[in-house]
Order: C-alpha cells, then structure tokens, then sequence
C-alpha cells in the first residue's frame, strides 16, 4: 500500500500507488493528494474493484490504472485522461464533463450516463445503457466509441453527443441489442453493420450519412486506433449506419395544449 514519487527540477513529477487491499475512500484520498502536490501522472496497482476513481477532478492529469476498477470511474471529472490496462466495471464517465477515459478491455452497464463532454473510448465490448440522457451544449460534445458490440438500450434517452460502435469481431453478426434509441430526441447514433427496424426505439430511424458524418467517424475512428494501439485501417466510415430521431419532441403527444 505504499505510494511512490519521483520528478526532478522542470521534470514532470510521477507518482504510483499500490491499491492492493486498499478501500476505495483511501485510495481516491491518497490520488487527491498526489493531484494536489502537483503529479503530473498517477499509476494505479493492484487495482480490484474500487470506485469512484477520479470522481469530479479538475486537473489535466494522466491516471494510469493497473487492474478492474470499480463503479462511477471519473464520474464528474473535468480534464484527466484515465486509462484502464484492463477491464472497467459499470457507470464510467458518469456525468463526465471533460476529458478521456480509455478501456483497453470491456466495460460495463450505464457508460456516460449524462456525459457532458470529452471521450470514452473502450476497446471491447459495453453493456446495457450506453449512453443514457448524454447532452451536448455548444462546443461541448460528447462522445463514446466502443470498439464491440453493445447491450440492450443504446443511446436511451439521448439528448446530443456521439455514439459510435464499430463491431469488431462480429462481422456479420448483430452488433446491436433492443431498443435502440428508445426516448432519443438529440445526438447521432453511428453503428458499423445492419440494423433491424425492430430492435429500434420508435423515436429513431436510419439515415443516410452524409460529409460531415464521414469527417465525425474518421476523427473518432484515428483516435480510437492511436489511444488503444489498434489498426482500423479497414473500416470506414461508408461501412456505418446513422441512426438519429426524427423529432425532436417525441413525447410532444403526451401533453395537452
């Protein structure tokens, strides 16, 4: 459990923590203070489920976690980069208001749940929720890329950002769960294979993608490919769907006027 610093003089200053064993509470105390003093990187060890790493930092520094972190990973944070050398566990990026999460494994349920800003990006597969009531507001707009496949209830409630799943490893395969889209009413959904209308949300239809489509999916895809180390060199963005709602309003029917 003991933690480890080193930097010199106009150096960045690095620092490690061995979280083996360690509660949650003492761990996310011991990285606060790391922040504080000025560390540039933190390398997490023995990481085993302990949540809430990186909760509602403001701070551009670089978390490097070995092991499965816990629940809410960089929930609230605004700068940090955070990346995970293994699987992560439900709820990363929760309320996220800037900065980038990379999951070198799978991740779970609830990814980005209210994301406000910044980037996800998971190298496997992402479970149920993905996306659930993600917003955009001016320049700040979301995005996840999950380089799998995707649960039940993607981009449910979604109101702005980008989702893109590319499907790898499930070539001609569904890539998508149910419902899809369901309560969507902002934001685009970019998925790389077929989709049937009945896994749709009755809020979303498919549509054509256009050139600024192309131009979106080619940024996220170099990116993904550069922060996880991986060739996408194959797909482009002519192999995606475009899913988005057709109003804006989709409960307008539900009120009276």
């Amino acid at each position: 459990m003991e933690t480890a610093v080193s930097g010199s003089e106009g150096q960045a200053v690095m620092a490690s923590i061995d979280a083996a064993g360690m509660h949650y509470r003492e761990l996310n105390e011991k990285l606060r203070a790391l922040v504080s003093e000025g560390c540039s990187e933190v390398t997490l060890d023995g990481v085993n489920g302990q949540r809430y790493i990186g909760d509602g930092l403001v701070s551009s520094v670089r978390i490097v976690v070995n092991g499965v972190p816990g629940n809410d990973l960089g929930a609230f944070m605004d700068g940090p980069e955070i990346v995970v050398n293994d699987n992560a566990q439900d709820g990363v990026g929760n309320t996220m208001n800037g900065g980038t999460i990379v999951v070198r494994g799978h991740a779970g349920d609830v990814l980005g749940y209210g994301m406000r800003g910044g980037r996800l990006f998971i190298a496997g597969d992402v479970g149920y929720r993905v996306g659930i009531h993600m917003k955009s507001y001016r320049e700040q707009v979301p995005a996840i890329v999950a380089g799998g496949c995707a649960g039940d209830f993607f981009g449910e409630y979604m109101a702005g950002g980008i989702l893109l799943l590319l499907g790898l490893g499930a070539e001609g395969g569904r890539v998508l769960g149910m419902y899809v889209g369901t309560g969507m009413h902002g934001g685009v959904i970019y998925a790389r294979g077929a989709v049937a209308d009945s896994q749709l949300g009755r809020e979303v239809r498919v549509f054509e993608t256009e050139e600024e489509d192309r131009l979106i999916i080619e940024d996220l895809l170099a990116e993904f490919s550069r922060r996880l180390e991986c060739d996408t060199e194959g797909i482009g963005a002519g192999d995606f769907i475009k899913l988005k709602p057709f109003s804006h309003r989709p409960y307008g029917n539900m009120y009276v006027y």
